[in-house]
């Protein structure tokens, strides 16, 4: 599922609403057997949820308002996510912070218990396996959520390199929370509706922290963190709650927190220029191209000791060849893959992410450009591929001007 989210709920509501459902499914998604459900799954459906595969999962993309409305009240009031199909997980043991240095660009010793940050785990030469963020619960406890579809690889990869660590005496295991679901609350009533049900004192847990705390008579994992530009919650809740829980917030809230799908979750990353693993971050990209120099500790920057150090430390150094950029555009909204050409019509770049900000009122994208030619207010032309249904599937090509908004550092 390459490509904007948004624009692939606009697709799926469209033939939902032309064909039958059943035979939808069978021609353009995996068998509904195949896909696993979060405990929400009967939730999701009961409140209008329009159910879609992703990442092997079957989860909401959208409920009975647009994901336009969904993505504007998250700004305004609040929305819930279910995010259970990412996987949470813990390493334990006395050496579970240098193990996970090996692994990961971010300072995780210098971290304070109960704070965290985001993350990326790195291959041999630096480009990006995921992005993570992670906790330091205490000195032998380092909490952590990878993407659901990089959990295969993901768990592979950690466990590779664990067995290798383990051989030479380190003290370290993991244990993964298939135990847990995951809701995330975002927005500006994230905090008061969720103070309602605890009786800690949210005020003093600031952004990047975490506590165990009872969260409606559950324990739970709280982070103050979220994937919106919001503020807001991500909550790992024993299974068993999780239900009772997004009910009891959505009606401590009255109505104003809604459920929200992976639609506007993917309009609102979009307007707050966070990535999307799969398109604006891949194997073959790096923290720094990535624009997350932010994210590589003082002290990594030093000493390196992470997979690929000596190809991102010498692109802190040298810069790299390419940066991510965000944009404004007019005409049809830029689609990911699409070409950038600077206004001579050279080949500058490639779109990763693109749609239409329900916010701001107009189109928005992100994408990698030459070094150089990365800075604010620098005219450029995005050559698209518009698809024309018909018997004959024919490709028609468009140019639409687009200003860059900044380099996405």
């Amino acid at each position: 599922m390459r490509g904007s989210l948004w624009h692939l709920g606009q697709s799926i509501t469209r033939r939902v609403a032309q064909a039958d459902k059943k035979a939808a499914a069978r021609r353009f998604f995996a068998s509904e057997a195949d896909l696993k459900k979060t405990v929400l799954y009967d939730f999701h459906v009961a409140h209008g949820g329009k159910m879609v595969p992703f990442a092997g999962w079957s989860m909401p993309i959208q409920y009975k308002d647009s994901i336009m409305d969904s993505t504007v009240n998250c700004r305004q009031n609040g929305s819930l996510f279910d995010v259970s199909h990412m996987c949470g997980l813990s390493l334990k043991g006395k050496d579970c912070v240098p193990f996970l240095e090996k692994l990961v660009i971010a300072d995780v010793a210098g971290l304070a218990p109960g704070t965290g940050t985001l993350t990326v785990f790195t291959n041999e030469k630096g480009g990006a396996i995921d992005d993570s963020v992670i906790t330091k619960v205490k000195d032998d406890h380092i909490y952590l959520v990878v993407n659901a579809g990089c959990r295969d690889k993901d768990l592979a990869h950690i466990e590779e390199h664990m067995k290798a660590f383990k051989s030479k005496g380190g003290d370290v295991s993991w244990h993964i929370h298939d135990e847990r679901s995951l809701l995330a609350l975002q927005g500006p009533l994230a905090a008061p509706v969720l103070q309602h049900l605890t009786k800690e004192d949210l005020s003093k847990l600031y952004f990047g922290e975490f506590r165990i705390m009872y969260i409606n008579g559950a324990l739970c994992f709280l982070t103050r963190t979220g994937y919106t530009g919001e503020d807001g919650f991500e909550i790992s809740v024993p299974s068993e709650n999780a239900v009772d829980l997004a009910k009891a917030i959505l009606e401590k809230s009255g109505g104003k927190v809604r459920l929200t799908g992976l639609g506007a979750r993917d309009s609102l990353r979009l307007e707050a220029g966070l990535c999307l693993y799969g398109n604006d971050m891949e194997q073959h990209i790096t923290p720094v191209e990535a624009g997350l120099t932010w994210a590589i500790g003082k002290r990594r920057r030093a000493e390196g000791g992470f997979l690929g150090a000596e190809v991102i430390l010498k692109q802190l150094e040298e810069g790299p060849s390419i940066r991510r950029v965000g944009f404004t555009s007019n005409g049809p909204p830029p689609r990911s893959h699409s070409e950038i050409q600077d206004e001579k019509g050279n080949n500058i770049g490639e779109i990763t992410s693109g749609g239409f900000s329900p916010c701001l009122k107009k189109n928005i994208a992100m994408g990698y450009v030459k070094s150089g030619l990365h800075k604010a207010g620098t005219k450029a032309k995005i050559l698209a591929q518009l698809q024309h249904i018909s018997p004959w599937l024919q490709l028609s090509s468009f140019l639409v001007s687009c200003k860059l908004l900044s380099p996405c550092n």
